[in-house]
């Protein structure tokens, strides 16, 4: 289940350093206790971290067991949490040119952030959101190629759309885009 932030101060709680490495072990059900020793840190501090990110809404109960003379208390992280990037205070200009990185990173930021939104309605309502995903990777002999490429792959996207677009049917947003991919280190596939 994925979980949208866009309230600055739930975004700052969970991007220290220590929170974030606690709701990273907490995809999986853990006690203070077991995380401390994880973390190689004090369980007080473990539980102040964990207070903070329970107010927050952020992780969750998921039992309670009685051990030594006290309770134990069992918490997951409540969903994987997915960071309107407008909050991190990344958010570009609107820019048109359909080959400046800064375009790729807004057109794909608000990807991030309309999926994100609709997959949390999605799971709230106990529904699948229906989407799909292209994914390629193509080399260019030459720089020009990518613009030839671009022209293409536009005019075959036009051709796809006009053949299955419906007046009255439910609109999808699609999305190509490009960018060099990262390298691999030896042993990668």
């Amino acid at each position: 289940m994925l979980r949208y932030l866009e309230e600055p101060e739930k975004v700052r709680l969970a991007l220290s350093p220590i929170r974030r490495r606690l709701l990273e072990l907490l995809r999986e059900p853990s006690s203070a206790t077991q995380l401390a020793a994880a973390l190689d840190l004090p369980r007080q501090r473990v539980n102040y971290h964990l207070r903070e990110l329970e107010k927050a809404g952020l992780v969750e109960l998921v039992e309670e067991r009685r051990r030594r003379g006290f309770t134990e208390r069992i918490l997951r992280a409540s969903a994987d949490l997915v960071v309107d990037p407008g909050v991190m205070g990344r958010a570009f200009t609107q820019i048109q040119d359909q080959y400046a990185a800064e375009h790729l990173v807004e057109v794909a930021a608000g990807t991030v952030r309309d999926v994100a939104r609709m997959q949390t309605a999605a799971d709230a309502d106990a529904k699948r959101l229906l989407t799909f995903t292209l994914e390629t990777e193509v080399r260019f002999a030459e720089p020009s190629d990518v613009h030839r490429f671009t022209d293409a792959l536009t005019a075959a996207m036009q051709r796809v759309v006009e053949e299955f677009d419906s007046e009255g049917g439910r609109p999808y947003r699609l999305i190509a885009g490009g960018h060099p991919a990262p390298r691999r280190t030896e042993g990668e596939s």
